[in-house]
């Protein structure tokens, strides 16, 4: 299997060079300069574009005028892959381009905030809320500033931790906060208050993992309330929902997995394991309901389609956090990688976006939720095998 999986890394690489590293992103429809202006910044409209060609089983980017472009989330994602092969092999080959990946985010950073901080690039619309090209995230943030810390911790450039401060007070200075019990939920954009766990427990793990390194009492402060904040939201059959206001009650196999990540880099940041059992129950139904029997990952809690890239990456790269508490965490990630690589890599080398049936699939080649987070997550995989 360590055979295998390092041939579908090369085929990745390689197809991720060809590509110069960019790619089409999940929600990257408003993108479409054919269609956009028919909308009339309408809402309603707006969010059909934006979830159709998002939804169609055939890309049809190309022909809405929406080109493949860099990803900041992706490149943080690439950035980790890349240090986790450099480790592995130690080829410098892999030092070289995650350095290239982190050279390009610090010099793509949003502008105007108190930190470091990043957004897409392109205008997103939700259920929720609506996001300018550029306005940052505490999703994006987070997970990039994970990735330079990575890159601190193996190549031991202080730029690099740095970075990861510099994000962090961007998290303490311009995001707000909503009050709830003992906790507090860090607000997913600037502009608004979200209440979101992932989102959430994503910025309190940066804040935790940054602390170890700084002893910033205010990042272990904000870090406990936002953990606790999500603790307190645990359902009692161990999950959570996405976010607790009613049009976000659904429990997915990907954000499940990030907020159980987020709760271990809380305890490793801070040394405060107040918070272990929840972990241990939210783990244990994640593994339990998340998975058939072959490794395939599904989606929801009660259904398995969409067969999506991302739930099989970030499965694989929470299996492999995990492997040292869970002895079967490693068989099922070797499981999940050999069913991915099996049904959802393209031959040319990019892994397929969705699969809706046996026959339906879309080959969208997504960056950040496909290329990357696969590079990454194989990456770490392999560095175990």
């Amino acid at each position: 299997m360590k055979h295998q999986i390092r041939q579908s890394i090369n085929r990745l690489a390689a197809w991720l060079e060809k590509n110069d590293y960019r790619g089409y992103d999940t929600f990257d429809g408003l993108n479409a300069r054919y269609l956009r202006p028919l909308t009339l910044n309408n809402k309603f409209l707006q969010t059909v574009l934006q979830q159709g060609v998002r939804r169609f089983p055939i890309n049809l980017r190309p022909l809405l005028g929406i080109s493949k472009d860099y990803s900041t989330k992706g490149m943080g994602f690439l950035a980790r892959g890349f240090l986790r092969l450099y480790q592995t092999t130690g080829d410098t080959v892999w030092k070289e381009k995650a350095d290239f990946a982190f050279q390009w985010l610090i010099e793509h950073q949003s502008k105007g905030y108190s930190g470091a901080c990043w957004g897409n690039h392109f205008d997103y619309i939700s259920r929720s809320f609506y996001l300018p090209k550029g306005v940052p995230t505490v999703v994006w943030t987070s997970l990039i500033g994970h990735a330079f810390l990575d890159g601190y911790d193996i190549l031991r450039n202080d730029t690099y931790l740095q970075i990861a401060v510099s994000a962090c007070e961007h998290i303490l200075n311009d995001l707000d906060t909503f009050s709830d019990g003992d906790g507090l939920c860090i607000s997913y954009i600037p502009p608004v208050n979200k209440q979101v766990h992932n989102a959430n427990t994503l910025g309190a793990s940066l804040l935790a993992r940054t602390y170890s390194h700084n002893r910033n009492e205010s990042y272990r402060s904000l870090a406990q309330k936002a953990i606790q904040y999500t603790a307190q939201y645990q359902r009692p059959d161990f999950s959570w929902y996405y976010g607790e206001a009613a049009n976000l009650h659904w429990v997915d196999n990907f954000h499940t997995a990030y907020v159980l990540d987020c709760f271990k880099h809380y305890a490793e940041g801070t040394g405060d394991h107040r918070y272990q059992a929840i972990l241990r129950n939210g783990y244990n139904y994640w593994k339990k309901t998340f998975f058939l029997r072959d490794g395939t990952p599904r989606y929801y809690d009660h259904k398995t389609l969409p067969l999506d890239i991302q739930c099989a990456s970030q499965a694989i790269d929470t299996l492999v956090f995990f492997h040292e508490q869970d002895p079967d965490s490693l068989p099922l990630a070797l499981k999940v990688a050999r069913w991915t690589i099996a049904n959802m890599q393209d031959p040319s080398g990019y892994f397929y976006y969705r699969r809706y049936s046996p026959w339906i699939v879309n080959k969208t080649p997504t960056l950040h939720w496909g290329q990357a987070t696969m590079l990454c997550a194989l990456a770490g995989l392999y560095r175990l095998l």
